[in-house]
Order: C-alpha cells, then structure tokens, then sequence
C-alpha cells in the first residue's frame, strides 16, 4: 500500500504541467472536430472558477500578510540603525529588480511573437474588459499629476476591499494600521497580533486548497486559450521567448548585479562570495523555498563569509520575508507578457503602477507553492488585465519559480555582507 502511495504521488507542479499538456490536447482535438463550443460550454467555466478562488483570497492575503510581515520587524527598535539600514537595502534591491524586469520586458516583447491575428481574436474575446480599462485610462490622462496619491488613500476601506482594482488603497490600509501597532504598547497590540497570526494561518491554508485545484483549473483555461487563439503556435513560441527572458534575467541580477553590490559596498571578493553562495544556490533551486534555505544561508554567510551572528541573525530572516528580488523582476516580466499577448498596450502611467504593485507585492508574497498566482492576479487586475491571461504561464511557472528563489536568497546574502562591512 505504501509503495502505491508513493508511486501515485505526483508534485503539485507536475500535475500543473500535466494539466496544461491536456488543456492544449483537448483545445486542439476541439479545434479538429469543430467542437469549439464543448469547451467553451463545459471546460472553460472551470477555468473560470479557478480565476475566481484566486481573486476572492487575493486581498485578504495581501492584507493580511503586510500586516503580519510589518508587525514582525518589532525588533527594529533594538537595532534601529540595523533594521533601517537593512530595510533600505531591502527595498533598493527589490525596486531595481522590478525596474530591470519593466525595462527587459519592454524592450525584449516577447509577447509580440503572437500572430496579430490571434491577438485581434484575444482581444474581441476580452473586449469589454479592454474597452473599460482603455476608457479609465483616458481618464486618467486627463488628471493632475499627483492625483496618484489621492488614489492611494481610500475614503471607505469595507468600499475598497470590495474591489480587487483598489488593492493599492488595502495596501496603504494594512501599512497604516501595522505601523500603528508597532507604536502602541506591546501588551495591548499583543492580542490583535495574535488574531492577525491566526488569521495568517486560515488565509494560508485556504490557499492551499486553491492551488489544489489549480491543475483542473489550468487544464480548462488551457483549453479554452487553444480555441481562442485557433491552434496558433505562435502563442508557444512567445511563451518560449518569455521563459528565456525570465532566466536571462535572474542570471543577469544574480551574477552581474550582486557580484557588482558585493565589489563596490562589502569586504569579500566577488570569488569567495561566489564561491560560498553556490550550494545555498543549489538548495534554493531544489526546494523553492527561501524559508526552507535560511539555515543553509545563515550557515554559509556566517562560516564562509563570516559575517557577524549579530548581523546574520537580524538580516537573513527579514530578508525570507521582505526581499523577494527575483520575484519581483519576474512578476514585471509576466504582466507586461501577459498585456503584449493580449494585445494591450499599457501608458505610462499603468507602467509605473506595473512598477510600484510588484515592489509592494513582492513584499508581501506568501512564501507558500501558488503564492505567486494569486499576487500576480491581484496585480493583473490593478492594471486593467484580465487574470485569466494567467493560464499562459502557470504551466512553465515551477522553473521559474525555482530561479527566483535562488535569486531571493543570494539577495539576502549580498545585504547582509553590506551591512556587515567593517
């Protein structure tokens, strides 16, 4: 019995990949026996549904883990020059990424390898999405300036956490109501920590039982993706060119960037740095898990780069949940594919707010498998895309996902030996 458990237990990214495979088999055997409407009526609304759990647990977690995350940094106070050197580390780090993901993405296109004519039927199939986002855009044009920051602020926070569109407005909510919780006394913030703690473990679990269902999820939208787009390989070429992208780029930060910040701001050479990061590198890529390589990570920057205990022990474990370097470049890098595939050309003002959503996401990303998914539908639909545009790349995501762990991680050894430098 045991040996048939082990034999049937498939990972989680497997049958996700599996899943797309038989989505792209049944849109094609559709597309050959004119059976186009099969799918649509009795496949793709399962897709649907998919899309749905994601946008329903979306600001709840979101809010829920910024909150969790900002509270954690009680420990600032002891270390105030420490934390707020790290936390400024932290945040330059994670808005580079993002800005050199925005940058690589725009230049490279990679969603412009799709037939212009399956993006004209893309488009008539999401026309009422992109005809709402291209008139609030318009509008957009027309307003001062600052009036971003107006946006920011909500005037109602039941109003805005009714609408995924506002997740900028829960964000400054969830900032504004943890920042004032690290300013009241511990003993009366205690108790409302804890709920939030309690609270983190529900959202997380739910989660999980989300991404469960994300190989049937995938296998429907694939599907329906397939008869959209007609059987277009052009659509798999692009999404070839994506992954390449991605990877070209979390090699760029973690062998040109991080060598470069460890040359020019800490100690090390960039050889002995190199050098003492490859098998933390190593397990992050195995285990996609940066929480599951912190004592990896601890252990090679405090024995081999000998960095302080003092340093090593604040940096690193903030850094699990506040650097999310490769993620961020990552998540710039699939939005703006996404929009190029659907033919949607974002101003410079949806850029900008592409830029800003994946710093503060980025943040505040689960570090669970799945996480991701759910933040970049939330980021999605703040731009005015539609999330089902997700089904292009959760099929290919694990590898990914992978790398940027390993981008995260080595992100995090490179501030800690700054702000180690004696």
């Amino acid at each position: 019995m045991k040996m048939t458990n082990k034999r049937f237990s498939i990972p989680l990214y497997m049958r996700i990949l599996l899943g797309m495979v038989v989505g792209i088999i049944i849109g094609a055997v559709a597309l050959a026996v004119g059976g186009e409407w099969f799918v649509q009526d009795w496949v793709t609304p399962w897709g649907g549904l998919f899309i749905r759990l994601l946008q329903l647990i979306a600001i709840p977690l979101v809010f829920v883990t910024l909150i969790i995350g900002i509270v954690g940094l009680k420990d600032v106070s002891k270390f105030s020059r420490l934390g707020g050197k790290t936390l400024l580390y932290y945040l330059c780090f994670i808005t580079v990424s993002a800005s050199f993901g925005v940058g690589l993405g725009l230049t490279v296109k990679p969603g412009a390898l799709v037939n212009p004519e399956a993006v004209v039927e893309m488009q008539e199939a999401y026309r009422s999405v992109i005809s709402d986002r291209a008139t609030v855009a318009e509008q957009t044009k027309r307003q001062g300036p600052l009036n971003f920051l107006s946006d920011i602020v909500p005037n109602n926070i039941v109003t805005a956490a009714g609408n995924n569109s506002n997740m900028l407005q829960v964000i400054f909510f969830a900032v504004f109501f943890a920042v004032a919780a690290l300013l009241i006394p511990p003993e009366k913030a205690k108790p409302v920590i804890a709920l939030f703690e309690g609270l983190n473990d529900i959202i997380l679990k739910m989660v999980d039982f989300i991404i469960r269902f994300a190989p049937v999820g995938v296998t429907a939208l694939m599907a329906g993706l397939v008869t959209d787009f007609k059987g277009d390989l052009s659509m798999f070429g692009a999404l070839g060119l994506y992954a390449l992208t991605v990877i070209v780029a979390m090699f760029i930060i973690m062998y040109l960037f991080y060598p470069l910040m460890i040359r020019i701001f800490s100690q090390h050479t960039v050889r002995d740095f190199t050098r003492a990061m490859y098998p933390v590198q190593l397990f992050a890529f195995t285990t996609s898990s940066s929480a599951a390589t912190l004592p990896v990570t601890m252990k090679a920057v405090e024995n081999d780069l000998h960095v302080s205990k003092e340093t090593a022990s604040f940096v690193l474990p903030v850094g699990v949940t506040v650097n999310m370097d490769g993620t961020a470049c990552y998540q710039a890098i699939a939005i703006l594919f996404i929009a190029q595939v659907l033919g949607i050309d974002l101003s410079l003002s949806q850029i900008l707010t592409v830029l800003f959503m994946t710093v503060l996401s980025s943040i505040g990303t689960p570090g669970i498998p799945g996480g991701t998914y759910v933040i970049l539908a939330m980021v999605l639909i703040s731009v005015g895309i539609p999330a089902e545009g997700l089904a292009l790349i959760i099929g290919i995501d694990r590898p990914l996902d992978m790398l940027r762990t390993a981008v995260n991680v080595t992100g995090d050894a490179t501030v800690a030996c700054m702000i180690d430098k004696k």
